[in-house]
């Protein structure tokens, strides 16, 4: 009885452990999107100042990788939540939401990818005015 009683007081602190673990994983998921509204609204400043055909695309995408990187962290607070109290309803949200996250991660990343491959491309393009 001892043990047991012992059990159930390292369970539930792991539990509580990993419930501000889950919590600390959010915040720092609010945090990048804030910070990306942050950057993205500088690079927008930036390309009204001077006219840059691309600076619109350019804000767009930083934005984009803190999306991303939010996204990671939101799936990954999902995921420690679930760890805590697994029962099937949660497992089956978890598997919606992570396949939702995932997609719309891959989208993100794929955006990001071909907005690096044409930036190269634009920089050694005439400019015009």
């Amino acid at each position: 009885m001892l043990i047991e009683s012992g059990i159930g007081a390292v369970e539930e602190l792991a539990r509580q452990g990993i419930l501000w673990l889950k919590l600390a994983v959010e915040v720092a998921g609010a945090l990048a999107i804030a910070a990306g509204l942050v950057a993205t609204v500088v690079a927008l400043a930036g390309a009204w100042r001077r006219p840059d055909a691309d600076g619109f695309d350019r804000a767009r995408l930083t934005f984009a990788r803190y999306l991303a990187l939010a996204l990671e962290l939101q799936l990954g607070a999902d995921i420690l939540a679930t760890a805590v109290a697994p029962s099937w309803d949660q497992l089956g949200k978890l598997a919606a939401i992570a396949v939702i996250r995932t997609a719309l991660n891959h989208f993100l990343q794929r955006e990001l990818r071909a907005g690096a491959a044409a930036a190269p491309a634009d920089r050694h393009q005439p400019r015009e005015g």
